[in-house]
């Protein structure tokens, strides 16, 4: 009937698991665990989307992705036009579909999750992006024409190639220095190849190459060239160095043989492939029972890790309770799923070797939770007499990372924060030297993939104002 009311849709509070690896075959392989959504899943889990007037959403996501817009596009089965819309603010949708922490950001604003499950708005842009790669058929965004401006990036990490991305399209030229032999920053040498395949990171960064993108490789900014020295040849440059210098615990014993950093332990496998030998010629020492130190992603990823390598155990040392975790929730149960034993409430006081200086034995306290501290978890506190040694013949150590000092040693006029990264504006991603801009993990500290890319977007913006004179 002509005045009848439209039906009012009805509520579809459960989302759709997402297909994975058996945990029983999957710690045979480095191959990715979670397998990504086929396309009737993709389309059912689109459709629980409310569209919402006032899309809560979009203020979770730090690139400001129009969500309801391209989950949109899925419903519709138009997958060309969902990708395009991504796109508009985000140039590396695979890689944040597969490793952002949308339950914290995104998907913790959808209105959904005050009834039941959240829409998976993450694993919905992951399934645009391997969609449009399956088609072996990548667009190319409108360009505007060039500037004649040229602008210089330091690091091909999240945040150096999310910058050159929206200034290649804004019609500036760019050229990328890269300290290491390949491209991706954490996203290459830290982020396991389960949980984010290298060929993704590459198909990414070759997209950032189509738009015109120039890349220098093994160039160390602060030694091959000064940041000084680049800012005679180009109009401005943008630091996004990461934070690749690694905290320890500074107990004893962190020097022996077979403690490692997780920067370095990570590496040796991801970067150098050490997982491969011999047909990559970088061995890693597989030890039999490995203790990770640490709660947070990186030190999920290394316990997963040595769960691949082929150790007969592996313990996840960690000061407070399960609940103050900070690693993404689906990383915990994984690592639970695989076999990790997790020490929680526990803290290494000391490391033992033997008579050769490897690693035997951790001294640990036992820990009971205090009142909250200011990051609003609960303080642990040492009891008192509980001290105790677990065996271990290697350690590794995931406890945080800090900017590389090389860049501020050698750049006169770059002020410091508190973390001991780059001092910038908030809205503009400015240094406090003239015609240099930062963002990611070298202004933050460790943080994450999307925050890196949103300090990006901000930094781009505010380079292209300057440059075209709009400032």
């Amino acid at each position: 009937m002509a005045d009848e009311k439209p039906t009012k849709k009805t509520l579809d509070i459960k989302r759709r698991p997402m297909p994975k690896q058996d945990h029983h075959e999957r710690i045979k392989n480095f191959e990715e665990v979670a397998l990504g959504y086929p396309v009737p899943t993709a389309r059912e889990e689109a459709s629980r989307c409310l569209d919402c007037k006032t899309a809560l959403c979009n203020k979770g996501c730090p690139v400001g992705i129009d969500i309801p817009g391209f989950i949109k596009r899925i419903v519709e089965g138009d997958f060309a036009a969902g990708i395009r819309k991504i796109k508009e603010t985000n140039a590396l949708p695979a890689i944040c579909g597969r490793v952002c922490p949308q339950e914290e950001q995104c998907e913790k604003m959808c209105v959904l999750g005050k009834k039941g499950e959240p829409v998976s708005i993450g694993r919905l842009e992951r399934f645009l992006a391997d969609w449009e790669a399956g088609q072996d058929k990548i667009e190319i965004p409108v360009m505007a024409p060039k500037t004649g401006k040229k602008v210089a990036i330091v690091g091909a990490g999240p945040a150096g190639v999310t910058v050159a991305n929206d200034l290649l399209i804004l019609g500036h030229d760019v050229t990328i220095y890269e300290a290491l032999h390949e491209c991706g920053g954490v996203l290459i040498y830290g982020i396991p190849e389960f949980r984010l395949p290298k060929s993704i990171v590459k198909r990414e960064v070759d997209y950032v190459r189509r738009l015109g993108a120039k890349i220098e490789m093994d160039f160390i900014v602060g030694t091959t060239r000064t940041v000084d020295e680049l800012l005679e040849e180009f109009d401005a440059l943008f630091v996004g160095a990461g934070a690749g210098l690694p905290w320890f615990m500074e107990i004893p014993g962190e020097n022996l043989n077979g403690v490692y950093s997780a920067n370095e332990y990570l590496t040796r496998v991801n970067l150098m492939k050490g997982y491969r030998f011999p047909e990559y010629d970088t061995p890693v020492k597989q030890p039999a029972r490995v203790a990770v130190v640490g709660g947070g992603n990186v030190a999920m990823d290394s316990a997963r890790t040595a769960v691949r390598l082929g150790a007969d155990e592996v313990h996840l040392v960690y000061r407070r309770s399960r609940t103050e975790l900070p690693a993404r929730l689906e990383e915990v149960e994984n690592a639970e799923e695989e076999g990790v034993i997790f020490d929680l409430l526990t803290l290494p006081v000391r490391l033992i070797g033997d008579e050769n200086g490897w690693i035997k034995e951790m001294e640990c306290l036992e820990m009971e939770l205090g009142e909250p501290d200011d990051s609003g978890r609960r303080r642990p506190v040492p009891v008192k007499g509980s001290n105790f040694l677990m065996p271990a013949d290697a350690v590794v150590i995931a406890i945080g990372n800090s900017p590389n000092p090389l860049i501020p040693m050698t750049t006169p006029g770059l002020e410091l924060n508190k973390k001991g990264g780059l001092m910038t504006s908030p809205e503009t991603a400015r240094t406090s030297k003239a015609r240099v801009w930062a963002g990611g993990d070298v202004v933050r500290g460790a943080a994450t993939v999307i925050s890196a890319m949103g300090d990006g977007r901000i930094a781009a913006a505010s380079i292209h104002k300057y440059l075209t004179g709009q400032e």
